[in-house]
């Protein structure tokens, strides 16, 4: 991959309990050219996730410091915790050729777009309320009134998802794997990311 063609970035939101942090891990272990950016925030780890990994776990007073300091493209406060993503470390995988995802709810998309308006959005949605709830509760991480807190939010995340470049309804894990894959795969044919190499070809000699 060029230098001189930084890395696409894709916005994947979706309600609560759709199966986002599910696709996302399975897309970026069949693409080795696709990067995650690793969100800062304030909530406690959950059961198997690591520091570095999945999140940056820090103290609230560091989050207020970094975002004040403008660390972050983008940060909200999303049931009472902290999230954000990292300008350095976005530009640095962007900047090695990597296909970056950033996994966001859609305050985070919201900001990102203003900022970078290039980037692709990408909903996911849930096959039906219902089987949204049954996901959040049998998922088992969430108190009961969280769940029904999350449920009552997602009807307004969902009417969101107008304003996204891409739908995929997760009715089947393969499935919708496999159409995020040919979403971003197709995204790198685009006139724009193949203007250099057009270029290039025309100042060809015969």
């Amino acid at each position: 991959m060029s230098a001189k063609n930084p890395g696409n970035i894709f916005i994947i939101s979706a309600a609560s309990g759709t199966g986002k942090t599910t696709l996302v891990s399975r897309l970026l272990s069949a693409h080795a050219d696709v990067r995650v950016s690793i969100s800062h925030t304030t909530r406690a780890p959950r059961e198997g996730e690591r520091h570095g990994e999945h999140y940056y776990f820090v103290g609230t007073a560091e989050f207020e410091e970094m975002a004040d300091a403008g660390g972050f493209l983008e940060h909200a406060n999303v049931f009472g915790n902290y999230y954000g993503t990292s300008l350095t470390g976005l530009k640095a995988l962007q900047n090695e050729g990597f296909d970056v995802i950033l996994e966001i709810d859609v305050q985070g998309a919201q900001q990102v777009r203003r900022a970078l308006p290039e980037a692709v959005g990408i909903f996911i949605l849930p096959p039906s309320f219902a089987e949204l709830a049954e996901r959040l509760r049998g998922r088992g991480t969430d108190a009961p009134e969280v769940v029904e807190k999350r449920l009552r939010q997602a009807r307004g995340e969902i009417e969101q998802s107008l304003l996204f470049d891409y739908i995929v309804v997760n009715r089947d894990l393969a499935e919708a794997e496999a159409q995020l894959g040919a979403i971003i795969r197709a995204h790198r044919q685009t006139l724009a990311r193949q203007q250099n190499f057009i270029e290039h070809l025309l100042s060809e000699n015969f």
